[in-house]
């Protein structure tokens, strides 16, 4: 059976000494660990590392001869396998990301095919552009503070390389940002599968195929993503929970909060409360 990179850790003899959770299976951990030696065996998921402090004593025994240092960064692809040897005390922040919430946060923040997001290897970098996110998210993690977390999710995101892959299948970019559109301009009301197919000329099958493969996720769940974005936008005004979650078309606030809960990690009203400090 498959398992993350946490999984692997939690049985090792490192110890979390936070944790901050983001929904959609995007997690935050402050790791702190010494003498021992860690195999991650073909991980489901992305991670993201960041060494806080110590770094010197840990080796990557199937990546070469070199050691840490306190912000070093190392980044895991999914399914990569790793072997690694720490002989001295460190701590260390991981960012886990599932591949197709990655995807489809890429998507949407980059505006383009899911495809194109290209998540290189490495081991022991200097790279600022995913150091500095990381270093706030490990603030984040000890204060369990989710709106910082967001913003250093959003910046790591925006710091991706846009892969220069041959795309086969999958809705046109024309396609895309029509889709778009015809969502961002219902949101208030049902939308349908049809109704997204037929605004891109296509079968609802085909459509539902082409749209994952170029979104990562299914038309529903960019439906949902969407609704939770708008919804976190209103919990900043004055509106009440059960209004914001009419007018974001859940049945009920009890149906937002659940879906809410899930997609941020937190409920809506914890959110609001965050929003107001």
């Amino acid at each position: 059976m498959r398992r993350t990179v946490t999984n692997f850790l939690d049985r090792s003899a490192a110890h979390a000494s936070a944790r901050l959770s983001l929904g959609a299976g995007r997690s935050i951990v402050i790791w702190e660990n010494q003498n021992d030696r860690v195999y991650y065996d073909e991980p489901l998921g992305h991670t993201f590392s960041f060494y806080l402090r110590g770094g010197c004593g840990t080796r990557r025994l199937d990546g070469g001869a070199n050691s840490g240092w306190p912000g070093a960064v190392c980044v895991m692809p999914a399914g990569l396998s790793s072997d690694w040897v720490i002989t001295t005390p460190i701590q260390f922040v991981h960012f886990y990301f599932p591949d197709s919430t990655l995807r489809a946060s890429y998507a949407r923040i980059h505006d383009c095919d899911a495809r194109r997001l290209d998540v290189p290897e490495a081991t022991f970098d200097q790279s600022p552009g995913i150091a500095q996110p990381l270093a706030q998210m490990a603030r984040a993690a000890s204060e369990e503070d989710i709106l910082l977390a967001e913003t250093a999710v959003a910046e790591l995101i925006g710091g991706l390389p846009n892969g220069a892959v041959a795309l086969k299948g999958g809705l046109s970019p024309i396609q895309l940002r029509r889709t778009d559109e015809w969502i961002d301009a219902n949101l208030e009301g049902t939308i349908r599968l049809v109704d997204l197919a037929t605004e891109s000329g296509l079968s609802e099958f085909h459509f539902h195929r082409m749209f994952c493969l170029s979104r990562g996720v299914s038309p529903h769940k960019w439906v949902v993503i969407r609704r939770i974005e708008v919804a976190k936008n209103q919990l900043g005004g004055c509106c009440t929970i059960a209004e914001i979650a009419a007018a974001c078309e859940f049945a009920s606030q009890s149906h937002l909060t659940r879906f809410f809960k899930t997609e941020v990690g937190a409920t809506p009203a914890h959110y609001r409360a965050m929003l107001q400090t």
